[in-house]
């Protein structure tokens, strides 16, 4: 599976689910039982490699401000999530978090910004193939701490000052 394969699966459960990220989770599950195992496991490197790519303090900040605080569990979904969102706002994201204002149309923190499900459906739909569970992806080890320059969260004028954007359409 090569890297549109693995994005054009994103959009489509996204699109299935109309943005519900328990519902994607669902839809990708549903595509991912059409491959065969190899290419799971394939989609599952893909999506692992973007999830730890997506570990840096900046990307950790705009997921704070965009939920109103985001604990390590919180980031971990967030980057799920963002995943989801495709290729366009997961690279927009990484390149500049605070582009995620203008990237991400509806937002509700109830709902959005969660899809720990997402980061499961390759172990689910590998489980249901084959019985077993997901082989080691012989990926590098994910790194020990967020990439970047530490940002403090509680201090407001530094995040409105790094993520002016952000800082005006999710704390007004």
């Amino acid at each position: 599976m090569d890297e549109t394969e693995f994005w054009e699966l994103i959009d489509a459960s996204r699109e299935a689910a109309e943005g519900d990220p328990e519902e994607q989770a669902d839809a990708l599950v549903e595509r991912l039982l059409a491959l065969d195992p190899d290419a799971v496991v394939d989609f599952a490197r893909h999506f692992e490699a973007r999830y730890n790519r997506a570990y840096s303090w900046d990307l950790w900040a705009a997921a704070s401000v965009m939920l109103g605080g985001a604990s390590d569990d919180a980031f971990d979904y967030f980057r799920c999530w963002l995943i989801g969102q495709g290729r366009e706002v997961f690279e927009g994201g990484l390149h500049d978090p605070d582009q995620l204002a203008e990237l991400v149309d509806d937002f509700d923190e109830s709902v959005d910004g969660d899809a720990e499900e997402l980061g499961y459906a390759a172990d689910e739909a590998y489980e249901q193939m084959t019985g077993g569970v997901m082989p080691d992806l012989e990926l590098p080890p994910p790194p020990r701490e967020p990439l970047g320059a530490y940002l403090d969260f509680d201090d407001e004028r530094t995040m409105a000052e790094r993520f002016p954007t952000l800082w005006d359409r999710f704390r007004p």
